[in-house]
C-alpha cells in the first residue's frame, strides 16, 4: 500500500525513459525530479516496451511514491498506451493490442488522439478506457478537441506530460482526490473518471527543444544537422 498523506494525489501518466529511443530520461533521475515537483506517482510509458517502467519502478527506494508500469505501443491505427502492465505487448494491430492489454488486466488509453493519428480518432474512442485530454507536447487546440470528443463519447480523460526531457516532467497532471492509494483504487478512480486534469501545454520552443534532443539521440548530431538543412532547402524550393 502507498501511504499518501497529502491530498490530492498528483500523477503524470505519460513519461518516456532512456528505454525510448527519443528520450534522455534516466529512471532514477525521473523519480527524483517527479518527487521534487510534488508528484505522488508517475506512469512510465516507453515506446513499445515496459523495460523502462520496470527499471524505474525498481529504483523507488521506499513506499512513498508510485510507479505504474506502462508502454506506448505503435499500431496500424496510431499509438495506444497500456497502463498497469506486467508483460510486453507483442502485437502491432490495434484490436489485438487492446486485447493484450485487457488480458493483463491493464487499462487502455488513447494518447494525443488528434496528433499523428492514422485514422479517425472517433472510431477509436469507443474502444478504449481513457482518453488523454491534455498532452503537454500537443497543441492546445488539439487537446481541446480531444476533450470535446471524450465528453461526446463519455470516455474519462487523463493528462500526461509525454516527457522526453527532464524539464517536461509534471507539465501535465492527473489529480486524484483520494488518500491511501493502492494500485486497484487508482485503476478504479481512473476508469470511473474520478479525476481532474491540470497543467498546460509546454511552450512551443521547449517542445521543439525536446524534439531536437530526441532526434539527436536517435540520429546523432550529424544526422540532426542534415535533417535541419534538408527542411530549410525543402521550404525554399516550394
Amino acid at each position: 500500500m502507498i501511504d499518501i498523506t497529502d491530498s490530492p494525489s498528483i500523477f503524470d501518466l505519460h513519461i518516456h525513459s532512456i528505454y525510448s529511443q527519443d528520450s534522455i530520461l534516466k529512471p532514477e533521475r525521473i523519480i527524483k525530479i517527479a518527487k521534487k515537483k510534488g508528484l505522488s506517482g508517475i506512469a512510465v510509458t516507453d515506446h513499445n516496451t515496459i523495460k523502462g517502467a520496470i527499471k524505474t519502478k525498481s529504483a523507488v527506494p521506499d513506499g512513498d511514491f508510485m510507479v505504474i508500469v506502462g508502454a506506448e505501443i505503435k499500431t496500424d491505427k496510431g499509438e495506444v498506451i497500456g497502463l498497469f502492465l506486467s508483460e510486453e505487448i507483442k502485437s502491432g494491430e490495434f484490436a489485438e493490442v487492446i486485447e493484450e492489454i485487457k488480458d493483463q488486466d491493464g487499462i487502455t488509453v488513447l494518447p494525443h488522439p488528434y496528433r499523428n493519428r492514422l485514422c479517425n480518432p472517433e472510431d477509436l474512442l469507443k474502444k478504449v478506457d481513457l482518453v488523454e485530454g491534455l498532452n503537454a507536447r500537443t497543441a492546445k487546440k488539439l487537446n481541446q478537441k480531444a476533450q470535446v470528443s471524450a465528453k461526446k463519447f463519455e470516455v474519462p480523460i487523463i493528462a500526461g506530460s509525454d516527457a522526453h526531457t527532464y524539464f517536461e516532467i509534471g507539465q501535465a497532471q492527473t489529480i486524484i482526490e483520494e488518500n491511501d492509494l493502492v494500485f486497484d483504487s487508482i485503476k478504479a478512480c481512473l476508469l470511473k473518471g474520478e479525476v481532474s486534469i491540470a497543467g498546460s501545454e509546454a511552450p512551443h520552443h521547449l517542445r521543439m527543444m525536446s524534439v531536437g534532443i530526441g532526434k539527436i539521440k536517435r540520429d546523432g548530431t550529424v544526422g540532426f544537422v542534415k535533417s535541419c538543412i534538408n527542411k530549410v532547402l525543402n521550404k525554399r524550393s516550394k
